[in-house]
């Protein structure tokens, strides 16, 4: 019995297949995750994609999304973030003997999408995203330095969204093919805030049970992580006192950052509403006066959630990073930039915004064209089909690529 069948897969005959390694899917997808599916489900109409990851617990489960097949392969837990899957390198080539992959898309940082992808042939054409730098795991960095150049060294393509990820990636740079890396901007569908947008009434119905009907909402969501920095925010309320925050997500911090906000007496001004369900989503946004995005490490290497508030036409507050964060808000045209770990600044740019309507209205427009005309769902699907085809060698004409020093020469050109 083919190896599909025995895990309920489909046999489907796309003229391009293709297997991603998309870290995880679950109910606490992330940024790279969130990416993942939005670009598979575009690639639906144009390829064969499936999506191996890792597991939450030692089990093989197949998920038919609709668009595409996710296989979640046993996994052992996580060390530095990092999954335990000793069979994915198995599954891998499993998968690719009965599929005949065209080509593999790991999206980094993954270490252990790396090691899978390193047993396949090595006639299959190795595409990679890079979503941000390693940073936290340092020790373990050094060791895994040397395998990370042979593989960006062997990639046939390197994916960034933005030229600041070039510019500011202290990884990259042990490339030594940089023609090979190419700028294909993340985008997400817009749709589905268009719609909620004419829903007035539970929009309003919303904003009054967060206790905002009477003054300005500040919103924020997100994995309560040490990288996204909410206890900065948190601690900025305390110098915001014309207005709320709702605080959406949850993750290992939720339990430390309730008792923060107790402890400094914020009392209802700050209100944490759990994960929020992605139908439930662009109504947060579209109640809320500004967002905050307060990632404080460059682990947060773009922001999804900021293109998100900007399709809503809410302005952004977030932090210098140095990275693609600050490509997709720029200060002063779509919201405002502070340092890093700055409660105090914070709160001087939230009181800007939450006191000033008639500003956060300039800011929001200019956010919302920015984010609809640079950061597109199809631009994205047709940039990395592009990629594709170039990699394969059957459009050469249809693709263009960003060179580095073209890259670092607009960043500099904004700063």
């Amino acid at each position: 019995m083919p190896w599909r069948d025995r895990w309920g897969g489909r046999q489907g005959e796309g003229d391009l297949r293709i297997l991603h390694f998309g870290r995880f899917y679950n109910d606490s997808f992330g940024g790279l995750e969130r990416h993942v599916d939005a670009l598979l489900r575009g690639l639906k109409s144009h390829c064969e994609a499936d999506n191996l990851v890792a597991h939450d617990h030692w089990a093989r489960t197949v998920i038919s999304t609709g668009s595409y097949t996710v296989y979640k392969t046993p996994s052992l837990g996580k060390v530095a973030g990092t999954a335990l899957c000793p069979t994915m390198p198995w599954l891998a080539r499993a998968l690719h003997r009965e599929r005949g992959y065209d080509l593999v898309h790991l999206h980094l940082p993954d270490p252990m999408a790396h090691l899978a992808a390193a047993f396949l042939p090595g006639s299959v054409k190795r595409v990679i995203t890079w979503h941000s730098d390693i940073v936290r795991q340092k020790r373990l960095l050094k060791l895994y330095r040397p395998f990370l150049g042979a593989l960006l060294n062997r990639a046939d393509a390197i994916i960034v969204p933005t030229p600041a990820h070039i510019s500011s990636s202290s990884q990259l740079g042990v490339c030594r093919r940089p023609e090979r890396y190419h700028v294909v901007p993340f985008g997400i569908e817009y749709g589905v805030f268009d719609k909620a947008a004419q829903q007035h009434q539970r929009i309003a119905d919303l904003k009054a049970s967060l206790g905002g009907d009477k003054v300005p909402v500040l919103f924020a969501v997100g994995r309560h992580v040490y990288y996204k920095g909410f206890e900065y925010l948190i601690r900025a309320m305390i110098h915001v006192p014309q207005g709320i925050l709702v605080v959406g997500g949850d993750g290992p911090l939720t339990s430390d950052l309730r008792a923060m906000s107790t402890s400094l007496g914020l009392g209802a001004r700050v209100r944490f509403v759990g994960r929020i369900p992605d139908a439930e989503l662009p109504f947060y946004y579209h109640a809320c006066d500004a967002f905050c995005m307060p990632s404080v490490a460059p682990a947060e290497a773009f922001g999804l959630v900021q293109l998100e508030a900007m399709a809503c036409g809410k302005p952004v507050v977030c932090c210098e990073l140095h990275n693609g964060v600050t490509y997709v808000n720029r200060d002063g045209e779509t919201g405002l930039v502070v340092p890093p770990r700055d409660p105090q600044a914070l709160a001087a740019a939230i009181n800007k915004l939450l006191g000033n309507p008639a500003l956060r209205q300039r800011l929001g427009e200019r956010g919302r064209n920015r984010a609809r005309t640079e950061f597109s769902l199809d631009a994205m699907v047709a940039g990395t089909l592009a990629v594709y085809e170039r990699v394969l060698g059957r459009d050469a004409e249809a693709w263009t690529h960003a060179r580095p020093e073209d890259d670092r020469a607009q960043v500099a050109a904004r700063q």
